[in-house]
């Protein structure tokens, strides 16, 4: 891990990607599925907000391994995460009503 600015602008930068790819999608397809395109968009800043306020109140501030392995853990959630809501866009765009 770099540092936790830089850990706060990845976070940043992948969420909204996918907030970005929401609007995209909504644009290019005119079909009745802005609930769901809405729904998607508020659990991934909810999520940001989440992982935001976890890298800023870090375990174990006194032991530098523990804060390590936090800040690792955020990292990986962050992966996986942005990964599921990738996923559920993609779920969305392929099924057709």
């Amino acid at each position: 891990m770099a540092s936790v600015r830089e850990l706060k602008k990845d976070i940043d930068y992948l969420v909204f990607e996918v907030i970005s790819d929401c609007f995209t999608y909504s644009n290019i397809h005119s079909d009745n599925k802005s609930d769901e395109l809405s729904t998607l968009i508020s659990d991934a800043v909810e999520f940001r907000n989440d992982l935001i306020a976890r890298v800023n109140n870090p375990d174990g501030k006194d032991n530098p391994k523990i804060v390590k392995a936090y800040y690792k853990t955020v990292e990986k959630d962050l992966l996986t995460g942005v990964d599921k809501l990738f996923e559920r866009l993609s779920a969305l765009s392929s099924t057709k009503k």
